[in-house]
């Protein structure tokens, strides 16, 4: 069912109807806006749209069946001629107005929408099709509709910034090498002149997940601090992911920034000392975590976060991987059997035996507590095709994400 619209976000939608229907230019810096949400005093509860405008194989693995791509730049290369009306159709369908409806009628307030830099500002050479950015456009609209804030992820760097599959081109981490930062600047630089001034949009990503561990730290934080100030005086707010670097590393860093907040992921999946946690030991880790991000001197959200309890689900880990859960996949640590996969790897939340239902409810909830004594959450993701764990959809529909969204079968998990 669609969120019931007040007269005034009529209103507002009408007037802001046709800011996609002409293609965005960046000849045109839009005019500074209120921020639309707060980040300081207000909790965010939102959902990403994962695997819409930037591919992941596990999230829609029957587009990968069949043929031998394992990222979107190898999807569009293969495909050819076809790839422009095959990744249209996807867009237009995987997530529709109809959705923004329904993730309001939830009762969630954010949607964060990943969109890769070659959607914004492609490089010549490139198998990668245009499109993705104009349905960026009407899903801004659709949002104001809704009455949903939106904040824009670019989740993909030129040459990879993290190498998965994720950031448009698996394998090496190619970022920082080149001309790759300016570009990336440049793509951000577009993204603040034609949408920033939405009303919908409350903030703006900056990158998503750069692998700080392969990366020169000086050059990322300098990344942060010039997109930061390009975006700042936009009136969009500007989110800094981690870089899988301690939370505390990032205390003693960007004083007197404003409008800056810090995005961590959690998930207790990716690695083998935390596949071997039991449930009870998840939903303590999960409740430490909030406590750490509680205590950082910056407004901090979980932006990415999920029920997985293994990393079963089919090609979570990459196309025709495994999993470390059974002993499939082996990513530096060796291999070890945890348990068998058998059922996990592709399914429905209905699928699910009571226990895991269970285990994967506490586990949900433990989390919903501990991110929300800091700023808040934005779930991974919204739909799949076949991973019940990641799917909020169904496990809403099934009762197994907490509907409304402060009720609580399992209580006060983290004290």
């Amino acid at each position: 069912m669609l969120h019931d619209l007040g007269s005034a976000a009529v209103a507002v939608l009408t007037i802001f109807s046709s800011w996609s229907e002409a293609a965005p230019t960046s000849s045109i810096r839009m005019v500074k806006k209120a921020s639309s949400f707060d980040y300081n005093t207000e909790k965010v509860q939102g959902v990403n749209l994962g695997g819409w405008l930037l591919l992941e194989p596990w999230i829609t693995p029957s587009m990968f069946e069949g043929n031998a791509a394992v990222d979107e730049y190898t999807l569009t290369e293969i495909l050819g001629g076809s790839a422009q009306s095959t990744m249209q159709d996807h867009w237009d369908s995987w997530i529709t107005e109809a959705d923004f409806g329904e993730i309001a009628s939830a009762g969630l307030n954010h949607v964060r929408i990943p969109i890769g830099y070659w959607s914004v500002v492609p490089i010549d050479g490139e198998p990668f099709v245009q499109g993705a950015y104009k349905k960026l456009g009407e899903a801004l609209d659709w949002a104001t509709g809704a009455g949903l804030n939106v904040m824009i992820d670019l989740h993909g760097a030129p040459q990879s910034q993290n190498g998965f599959d994720n950031s448009g081109k698996k394998g090496s981490v190619g970022w920082t090498q080149g001309d790759t930062v300016t570009h990336t600047l440049r793509v951000l630089k577009k993204i603040r002149d034609d949408y920033a001034s939405h009303p919908a949009v409350a903030s703006i990503q900056l990158l998503n997940e750069p692998m700080g561990p392969q990366l020169d730290m000086n050059v990322v934080r300098q990344f942060y601090m010039d997109g930061w100030s390009d975006i700042q005086d936009s009136g969009a707010n500007v989110i800094f992911h981690d870089a899988f670097q301690d939370l505390e590393s990032w205390n003693s860093w960007g004083g007197g920034m404003t409008n800056l907040v810090l995005d961590t992921h959690h998930y207790e999946v990716f690695d083998l000392n935390q596949l071997r946690m039991s449930p009870s030991e998840h939903i303590s880790s999960a409740c430490a975590y909030g406590g750490r991000m509680a205590s950082s001197n910056k407004a901090t959200i979980s932006g990415e976060w999920c029920g997985a309890l293994t990393d079963c689900a089919k090609w979570l880990n990459g196309k025709d991987t495994g999993a470390r859960y059974d002993g499939t996949f082996d990513n530096g640590q060796g291999t070890q059997y945890i348990g068998s996969c058998d059922r996990k790897t592709t399914g429905t939340v209905g699928g699910l035996t009571a226990e895991e239902k269970e285990n994967i409810g506490r586990y949900i909830e433990a989390q919903l507590d501990a991110y929300e004594s800091a700023q808040g959450w934005i779930w991974w993701t919204w739909k799949t095709e076949g991973a019940p764990e990641w799917d909020m959809r169904a496990l809403m529909a099934a009762g197994v994400f907490p509907q409304p969204l402060n009720s609580r079968k399992y209580p006060n998990q983290c004290g």
